[in-house]
């Protein structure tokens, strides 16, 4: 767990995986944590300043705001994992056979990526809401089929790079099968470009499922959700601001955890830029100079 370590050094990594954890033990513990139902209503509470009894006080129906922003972890980050493992995986099996089988293999998968990544996300996840209706678990689908194409690209780009090396050679010529050669010697180099891909897509996804939610396309009534939350919220945001700071922080605090967790975790698993993070910054210039020098000599 060295990756861990070098993100511990960094305190604004820290924080990012301290606020990413917290909200995802949150989220996963909402029915022990909310202090009401989130759709509980209370239409003589609505519109109610934050008390001890409601933290956040009540939305236009009475509820409570913090009980439904922790229940809206769950269809905004929770949901949103269970589609990016679905989506890496289905990536991860695609690209692993690209890069390593090659040729027929890598040529047909790749012009099914090309065709998939040739659409805007956006567009693709329209269609599938129109097709299939609004809705989480809609959504989710979409969001499936849409990333897996660019996941496959990225580790197939990675597993391409060793796929012809010496040692994967020489363990194919021991009579290694492809399936061990794949988990032993290149699963361990494509790690981090699949661990920094799913982290930079997670942040993405978040904003996305927030977005559709708010447009009305997303996780229905009564249930809460972020961007329900502030489309709830809209209706009001000039008598009534307050409403839409709660979820609006929420994502806004998220998104950018994952999104610097994610650099962090780039420079943590690639040892170049590791290396050149560490490199005294007198030493880089003293060097540089030198090497001007000796080019005018």
């Amino acid at each position: 767990m060295r990756w861990l370590g070098l993100i511990g050094q960094d305190k604004l990594a820290a924080l990012s995986l301290f606020l990413v954890s917290t909200t995802l033990l949150a989220g996963l513990f909402a029915p022990f944590l909310a202090p009401h139902s989130p759709e509980e209503v209370h239409m003589e509470l609505r519109f109610a300043a934050p008390s001890w009894e409601y933290w956040l006080g009540n939305d236009p129906l009475g509820r409570c705001v913090l009980s439904r922003l922790l229940y809206g972890i769950r269809p905004s980050v929770l949901w949103v994992g269970v589609a990016l493992v679905l989506s890496a995986g289905i990536g991860t099996i695609a690209g692993f056979a690209a890069g390593y089988f090659g040729g027929a293999a890598d040529a047909v998968l790749m012009r099914i990526c090309d065709g998939m990544l040739s659409f805007p996300g956006y567009v693709l996840t329209l269609a599938v809401i129109g097709i299939l209706g609004v809705g989480l678990e809609n959504i989710l689908i979409a969001f499936a089929l849409m990333k897996w194409a660019w996941f496959a690209r990225v580790i197939r780009t990675s597993v391409r790079q060793y796929a012809d090396s010496d040692y994967v050679r020489f363990a194919k010529t021991l009579g290694f099968g492809n399936v061990r050669i794949m988990a032993r010697h290149l699963v361990p180099v494509a790690l981090p470009d699949m661990a920094v891909a799913a982290s930079s897509a997670f942040g993405s996804m978040i904003l996305q499922i927030s977005g559709f939610s708010f447009l009305g396309l997303g996780i229905q009534a009564p249930h809460a959700e972020w961007g329900m939350m502030l489309n709830e919220a809209r209706t009001v945001m000039f008598s009534k601001p307050e409403l839409m700071l709660a979820p609006g922080i929420a994502i806004i605090l998220v998104v950018s955890a994952v999104n610097y967790l994610s650099d962090s975790l780039q420079l943590a698993l690639d040892p170049r830029l590791a290396a050149s993070r560490r490199a005294p910054r007198g030493r880089t210039v003293a060097g540089s100079a030198k090497l001007q020098g000796s080019e005018v000599a």
